[in-house]
């Protein structure tokens, strides 16, 4: 009798409200959820369509139109420090067999902005740089009409704002030059500062 009243008084009791015991503590019997790890894929890019060795060859090649026709800027800066003209000598050769052709400035400017930014057969690779170089040397122009037309003399504050108009010019040139020249031979298309914008409009 003793061990009967003692079980039930250990036996829950239940109520309206939780019909069945321990019913909250269900989520104990629940299955653990595995948690899965994602990983992104790595995803590595090829590029499909590398950039020909000629057309690099072409691109670099149609900047030292601007560079030739620029070094007539240079003369100043040659003068006060000579030593900067060892620089230069390698390019000597080339530089003297452009001067050797007549009218070798608007030649070479044509035969490049007929022959090849408007031609289609090349690519838009090859077109761009060379369109590019085509306005870099129309560009080049602008400061030669402007010495001729203002005639600032040999001297004065005028002949000093000339020399520094054109050393400004001829470092502009050299750093397009070498930028072009270089981003070409590796295939990057180099942008060059106003001159890109105009150069690709008329592609």
């Amino acid at each position: 009798m003793a061990s009967l009243c003692y079980s039930l008084h250990l036996t829950p009791k239940l109520s309206p409200l939780n019909p069945k015991p321990f019913s909250n503590l269900t989520f104990l019997n629940q299955p653990k959820s595995k948690v899965r790890l994602l990983r992104r894929p790595t995803i590595t890019r090829m590029s499909l369509n590398p950039t020909p060795a000629t057309d690099r060859l072409i691109s670099a090649a149609a900047y030292t139109l601007p560079f030739f026709n620029s070094l007539q800027y240079g003369r100043y800066l040659f003068i006060r420090y000579p030593q900067l003209g060892t620089l230069f000598d390698p390019l000597l050769p080339f530089l003297s067999l452009y001067k050797s052709v007549p009218y070798a400035s608007f030649v070479a400017f044509f035969a490049l902005y007929l022959g090849v930014v408007r031609n289609p057969s090349f690519s838009h690779y090859v077109r761009f740089n060379s369109m590019q170089a085509v306005t870099l040397d129309v560009l080049l122009v602008v400061p030669l009409l402007l010495t001729r037309i203002l005639n600032p003399g040999r001297a004065g504050l005028g002949y000093r704002v000339m020399v520094w108009g054109h050393t400004g010019v001829f470092v502009f040139s050299c750093m397009c030059f070498v930028y072009g020249v270089v981003s070409s031979i590796l295939g990057r298309t180099p942008y060059l500062p106003f001159v890109a914008d105009a150069a690709g409009r008329q592609i």
